[in-house]
């Protein structure tokens, strides 16, 4: 969805305030150039405080106010945290979950499924969105808020579970149980009532596909909510939602409990809230892989909805920082900037989680930032804004796969994001930019150079058709481990691993085991990279460099070696192959190793396929695209205390913005230039001639 400028605000709760300053507010936030603000999605038991009581005072406050200072605004549906009422009187909406019963207190603790909680959205949604209408400076609609199935185990979401594979199995119970090997240790299901509780399912397949369930549950859900508030919607107005990413504290990858290409389908514009670490622990990395990942949803530009300002402990940004990160977001694709939140919360949980004012609510160094990204966005904003990304590399990411390595873990410390992460930090570093795919995107591969897929465990013939059509038409397939083992319930194929994909990778495998004191020795053409051993045999550890947690033993047929496994008695098998077929390529790597030899390894495939590589890589970042003018928009980011120089290759053009010195008086830049990027500093070129 297209935006007329950038979104520069904050998530905004008046009901949270100790004192009534909302007057004082909205000048601060108009000094800032805040132009839209967030608001109403936590705050059910505020705008109904009993059943069937509504109050609206400081709706109609934060309404009133932002229109007075022409500050825009997004509304969100409360329904992601129910009152005490309603908990009280129908006690099982707290849900059933994998471990019990939920208890009052924390937020998203209910069951999307009951039809009460169902019946009650619906009336504080339409209640809300009555209040609403009557604003012109609305702009859209924010559904719930970080939205999950909460992990519903309840009867309630049960019994739909079962309609749920009456469906996909067209009531043949023959079917189910031979597609989940139900025949072992005798969980068969031999009538439709006798489907047992989720929670003591020891078959992955069936485990599995209740996660797919709950999945969709989510999907529905926005669907559902989608539709009530389309009745009250303008022509001109959004709808949208605060999708996130797997928590590890920060934003840290592809989020198991949705499936954000499905649950977007309704909305007009895919929202995102990242968050990721700050000072001298900030790299842009989940900056980066959530711009990316935000960009697929909806093949758009996107919405970040919340990121931090001061934010967590130990996230304080260093001077300058706050404006870099915005930036970054820019140059992802992002048409917005938002903050959680405007204020520090003085009660609960999140009160150390600090917005741009700190607990005193005056102006702080932070806040004086914020004005200047203000200004930079409203000067260059239409110059920025809609940035349009062609990557010529692309990365698929898998649910089914992701739950496959949940079910059947390769290691305790490695899961299916850190082999994500694996690949994603080592294109980011080497300056590579990357697209995300899903498994429905088979149509969209041919666009790209590059196809990466780690770990794909789980893969339907289709997909594994498309990707053979890929390579024969000339792609350049990159995959790691565990790629192509199962079907899409987690069936694991029995013919030769990867299921169907031998000739393309002109190899196989069919033993592996966890990596013990195993180096990996590089072949031609990578023999630049130094043949790695393992050392400190002694005591049992590897050095940090060695293979890492899994191996397969790959056996190549006609694909030649790029390295072998370095080892007294596994160094006869593969460890990378690189096979010829079709009018492309196909690369296998059969084990977790270090970052520097995967770099090593992605820049020679990359450039192999033709895909044009900057010669600087982190911690200067570059990120380019095309703005609305047809201009090339370049972005160069220093994410680092040292000075760094690099060298501008591209067409002529004008330094719009920089982060820490005057872009004025530049000049034309030409290709061969130098720039200097002082110490976390950005800048920011528009080439002169259309693009």
């Amino acid at each position: 969805m297209k935006t007329d400028k950038i979104l520069f605000g904050a998530a905004y709760y008046d009901e949270y305030l100790p004192y009534d300053r909302i007057e004082t507010d909205m000048k601060m936030m108009k000094k800032a150039k805040i132009n839209v603000i967030r608001i109403a999605e936590s705050t059910w038991s505020t705008w109904e405080p009993q059943e069937g009581v509504f109050d609206f005072t400081h709706l109609h406050r934060m309404l009133k106010a932002s229109e007075k200072y022409g500050i825009q605004v997004i509304v969100g549906t409360p329904s992601y945290a129910v009152p005490t009422w309603l908990a009280a009187k129908y006690p099982d909406i707290l849900t059933q979950t994998h471990a019990g019963q939920e208890r009052y207190g924390r937020r998203q603790n209910m069951d999307i499924t009951h039809p009460m909680y169902l019946k009650h959205v619906e009336i504080i949604i339409r209640r809300l969105m009555e209040e609403v209408v009557p604003y012109g400076h609305v702009i859209g609609f924010q559904l719930d808020n970080e939205t999950k199935a909460y992990d519903t185990c309840s009867t309630y979401a049960q019994a739909k579970f079962a309609d749920y594979l009456k469906e996909i199995f067209n009531n043949d119970l023959a079917a189910l149980n031979h597609e989940f090997g139900l025949d072992y240790w005798s969980n068969r299901i031999n009538a439709w009532e006798d489907i047992p509780d989720i929670r003591g399912t020891i078959n992955g397949s069936f485990g599995a596909e209740y996660q797919k369930f709950q999945r969709k549950l989510v999907t529905d859900f926005f669907s559902w909510q989608c539709s009530i508030v389309k009745e009250y919607t303008r022509a001109d107005q959004f709808i949208t939602h605060n999708f996130d990413y797997e928590w590890r504290d920060i934003s840290y990858g592809l989020q198991p409990e949705v499936n954000q290409w499905e649950a977007a389908k309704p909305l007009n514009v895919a929202g995102f809230d990242i968050y990721h670490p700050s000072a001298q622990d900030l790299t842009g990395i989940e900056i980066s892989l959530g711009g990316a990942i935000a960009r697929s949803i909806k093949k758009d530009n996107y919405l970040i909805l919340e990121t931090e300002a001061q934010g967590n402990h130990g996230w304080l940004p260093y001077p300058g920082q706050l404006r870099l990160q915005a930036f970054s977001h820019l140059a992802s694709g992002s048409n917005s900037v938002m903050y959680w939140h405007w204020h520090s919360i003085h009660n609960a949980i999140e009160s150390y989680w600090k917005g741009i004012l700190s607990h005193n609510l005056k102006e702080n160094a932070t806040y004086e930032e914020a004005c200047m990204i203000g200004s930079d966005f409203e000067k260059y904003g239409s110059h920025l804004i809609n940035l349009k990304k062609k990557p010529s590399v692309a990365m698929l990411l898998s649910h089914e796969s992701l739950v496959g390595l949940q079910w059947f873990p390769i290691h305790d410390d490695t899961n299916y994001n850190d082999i994500v992460r694996w690949l994603y930090d080592a294109l980011y570093k080497l300056n590579i930019e990357c697209d995300i795919l899903c498994d429905a995107d088979t149509d969209l591969f041919s666009q790209y150079k590059v196809l990466i897929t780690p770990a794909l465990y789980s893969v339907s013939d289709t997909l594994v058709s498309a990707l053979r059509t890929y390579v024969e038409q000339g792609g350049h397939l990159i995959s790691t481990f565990k790629s192509a083992v199962s079907d899409t319930m987690l069936k694991i194929y029995h013919d030769d691993l990867p299921h169907n994909l031998t000739d393309v990778f002109g190899m196989t495998y069919d033993q592996f085991t966890n990596a013990v004191n195993v180096g990996i020795k590089c072949e031609n053409p990578l023999q630049s990279t130094q043949s790695i051993n393992f050392d400190d045999t002694q005591s049992g550890k590897n050095a940090a460099n060695t293979v890492k947690y899994w191996m397969e033993l790959l056996k190549p047929s006609t694909a030649s070696t790029l390295a072998y496994y370095e080892h007294p008695h596994w160094g006869k098998y593969s460890a990378i192959t690189y096979n010829h077929y079709g009018k492309g390529h196909a690369a296998y790597l059969g084990c977790y190793f270090d970052e520097n030899i995967l770099k090593n390894v992605l820049h020679f495939l990359c450039s192999e396929a033709g895909v044009d590589i900057p010669d600087v890589e982190y911690p200067v970042i570059i990120k380019r695209g095309v703005n609305d003018l047809g201009k090339e928009i370049v972005y160069y980011f220093n994410y680092s205390d040292d000075v760094q120089t690099v060298t501008y290759h591209g067409h002529d053009a004008v330094m719009l913005v920089r982060g820490n010195d005057d872009a004025k008086n530049e000049g034309i830049i030409t290709d061969g230039n130098s720039i200097i990027l002082k110490g976390w500093e950005f800048a920011v070129l528009e080439s002169v001639d259309k693009f």
